[in-house]
């Protein structure tokens, strides 16, 4: 998976943005760049912070959809959706900073070739899936047997079910950028 410049990731980010602000305000969602970066099959995850605190995050993990559609829809997800969380009201918008997480494509793993920092997860049982972006197990300083457990958990399975056969567990890596980094290295 190739690095996206500031170009693209700030154009992803701008787009994300205006998405929730059209959503929260009964505006029509904006148009979509006849870009060939939005054009590609991705999966994705949109994060929004509030204070450096989770305020949001859904995402698309399958390369379903064009990247554009997938950010815009996972945006407005994000901001209204997210079960864990009350709807944004557009008075909070300002102080909302967004994270895009791009995925790679899943592939099948074993639970010895996890690699924290590197991969999220993906495990499946039952008709039953949690996923973790890479990110999260880095930031709290998980080793791999937490990181699968927590990905169960989040599935409503069994702490240890990734240990069992029939549960099927997908690796995949992402490009992780934050519009305050972004800021960052537009001010160098």
């Amino acid at each position: 998976m190739s690095s996206l410049d500031t170009d693209a990731r700030r154009l992803l980010l701008t787009l994300a943005r205006s998405a929730i602000a059209a959503w929260l305000n009964d505006q029509s969602l904006p148009a979509m760049p006849d870009i060939a970066l939005l054009q590609q099959r991705r999966g994705a995850f949109v994060t929004l912070f509030r204070n450096g605190e989770l305020r949001g995050c859904i995402g698309q993990p399958e390369p379903l959809h064009r990247l554009g559609e997938v950010i815009i829809w996972c945006a407005v997800a994000a901001a209204t959706r997210d079960p864990r969380f009350p709807p944004l009201t557009p008075q909070e918008l300002p102080e909302i900073e967004l994270e895009i997480s791009l995925l790679s494509p899943l592939v099948p793993v074993r639970p010895q070739e996890v690699i924290i920092g590197r991969h999220g997860i993906l495990v499946s049982r039952d008709g039953r899936h949690g996923l973790l972006l890479p990110q999260v197990a880095a930031e709290r300083a998980w080793t791999a047997e937490r990181f699968l457990c927590e990905a169960c958990r989040k599935a409503g399975l069994d702490p240890q079910a990734w240990r069992d056969p029939q549960t099927r567990l997908h690796a995949f890596t992402a490009e992780v950028f934050r519009e305050g980094e972004l800021a960052l290295l537009e001010q160098r």
